[in-house]
């Protein structure tokens, strides 16, 4: 299988999705080229391999399946419930814990494969590491000349 020469912009897939009917072999495609960093794995061809016959055999929901395991092995399908004619899937890095305590990643679609798909690309973008750092930079003049000041009482 090829992937497209042009390569979506990540932050846009989420509103794709949504907008989508159905999954085509195109938009997995396109998905797997924004949004996936271990496919095709190397160390794992089988899975590789699988996730391919998967997509030519329109599989859909089972090649969403198997990119869970190659692409996010520590995120768990937590729930998979249909109500009011849209699917909703959970995913979650704690399955064990309860839900109000968990942070789990939930998407909606009237398609199954798509509601799974909309959870995977949240949970690589909510994996996806920030430009900023969690502790703000303080500047650093190296010209700035220093005053030593002693505020202790000696008294």
């Amino acid at each position: 299988m090829r992937l497209p020469e042009n390569h979506d912009d990540a932050a846009s897939l989420p509103a794709r999705l949504r907008d989508a009917k159905a999954v085509t072999s195109e938009l997995l495609s396109s998905v797997i080229a924004s949004a996936c960093r271990r496919f095709p794995s190397m160390g794992q061809p089988e899975s590789t391999a699988q996730i391919e016959r998967l997509m030519a055999s329109e599989a859909w929901t089972d090649a969403v399946l198997a990119l869970f395991g190659v692409e996010l092995p520590q995120w768990q399908v937590r729930r998979i419930a249909y109500d009011e004619g849209e699917w909703y899937c959970a995913l979650s890095r704690e399955r064990e814990l309860p839900d109000w305590l968990d942070q789990s990643i939930e998407a909606h679609h009237p398609d199954l494969a798509l509601a799974m798909l909309c959870a995977f690309v949240d949970a690589r973008l909510a994996g996806v590491p920030s430009s900023q750092t969690s502790v703000p930079a303080v500047p650093y003049d190296a010209n700035a000349s220093c005053a030593l000041l002693c505020c202790d009482n000696f008294n």
